[in-house]
């Protein structure tokens, strides 16, 4: 029975490596998060137009987006590290990175501690405050327990240049948090 199961696989494993579906099954979690993410960034404008209270403290809001780009620029050293074979340098880089997402989470903490004097969830402004940030740090907090994975499984020697996926994987959406980030600071910080 397993050699009929084997017989079928073989071909489709020889025509798809599995880095090309783990590829290909990564981007297309990312075009599907990428429309949840549209639609959020979309509900803002539709429903507030380009309204911004003046009580959003633009200094934090610049503050948390430098400490998640800057964790960008550690998660891609972390990267390269692993593929160069620099375990040292990847586990450094990689814990740096989850400290930076830890402090942007406690940014946002703050924010919304300020946010529910001046614009409740019940707001207009609040609801969409409030989605758009909740929804992104629930991606920020998913992707610190990955780097956190990846670093776990980094210190028992797991990855390397013959291997690199997971961490390539894990940084990639960690880019792509950042950079939805970068999009939703713009709507709701810049706008008005």
């Amino acid at each position: 029975m397993s050699s009929s199961v084997d017989a079928h696989a073989a071909p489709h494993a020889a025509r798809y490596p599995r880095l090309y579906i783990n590829r290909l099954g990564f981007w297309l979690f990312i075009f599907s998060e990428s429309m949840l993410f549209a639609g959020l960034l979309a509900s803002r404008f539709y429903l507030l137009g380009l309204y911004r209270p003046p009580e959003l403290s633009q200094t934090l809001g610049l503050l948390i987006t430098v400490l998640l780009l800057l964790s960008s620029l550690t998660a891609y050293l972390a990267e390269a590290a692993i593929v160069h074979g620099d375990r040292r340098s990847f586990l450094r880089n990689t814990l740096y990175t989850m400290v930076l997402g830890t402090i942007f989470l406690i940014g946002v903490a703050f924010e919304w501690n300020a946010a529910f004097t001046h614009f409740p969830p019940s707001s207009p402004f609040g609801t969409v405050f409030f989605a758009m940030t909740g929804m992104h740090a629930l991606h920020v907090l998913s992707g610190i327990f990955l780097l956190g994975l990846i670093y776990y499984n980094g210190r028992r020697g797991a990855y390397g240049p013959d291997d690199p996926w997971p961490p390539e994987g894990v940084v990639k959406y960690w880019h792509f948090v950042d950079v939805v980030w970068v999009f939703f600071y713009a709507a709701l910080y810049l706008v008005s």
